[in-house]
């Protein structure tokens, strides 16, 4: 059995919190902690390490929406905010600082379940994304260091392309070591060489 999802709510207003919370309670089981106290925001969420955080703010604007989407790490995160009213400027300055969901007019508590999966699935996407990037870009960057040792392995022993790929590959291999381990090995002796 799966842990029940811990939810904090930011949320100043005590009748609003409990709008909240009560859409959560009728929607599933959830660990929910409210947090009121705005001074003490990323304190009380660095303590509870929430899965998803929910934000209601009446009027936002550009300054209170990036320090809290900073508080709340909606990079490692879900966050949703619920605001009264926005703007163009203040719509793209939440999706700018990461938020998985910016609703307007939307603190009913029959959508605050829905609204609650799409920041999580948003999340989980943008974060997919995030990180088959940085695999994209480990790999380009070991393949640049791989050919930069091939190049000094042809200059230096006058070698093919081919045959000092192999050289690289079966170093690698006789050192129990990753090819790209050897290339950098490599280019940085050539480097101290120079």
């Amino acid at each position: 059995m799966t842990p029940p999802l811990k939810i904090a709510i930011v949320e100043e207003d005590v009748d609003r919190s409990r709008q909240i919370v009560d859409g959560l309670r009728d929607a599933g089981d959830f660990e929910v902690t409210v947090l009121g106290e705005p001074s003490s925001v990323t304190r009380r969420l660095s303590e509870i390490d929430p899965d998803v955080v929910l934000i209601d703010m009446a009027n936002p604007n550009r300054d209170s929406l990036e320090s809290l989407s900073l508080a709340s790490g909606a990079r490692e995160r879900p966050v949703a905010m619920f605001v009264d009213r926005s703007d163009k400027d203040l719509t793209r300055a939440a999706i700018e600082a990461g938020l998985s969901a910016y609703v307007v007019d939307g603190l009913k508590p029959e959508r605050i379940k829905p609204v609650l999966d799409a920041a999580i699935a948003r999340f989980n996407m943008v974060s997919q994304m995030r990180s088959e990037l940085e695999a994209v870009r480990t790999a380009l960057a070991e393949r640049k260091t791989i050919d930069r040792a091939k190049g000094l392995l042809m200059q230096a022993r006058g070698l093919s392309e081919d045959e000092a790929y192999a050289l690289l590959r079966k170093t690698a291999m006789d050192q129990g070591r990753k090819l790209v381990e050897v290339a950098q090995a490599l280019v940085t002796a050539a480097e101290l060489l120079k």
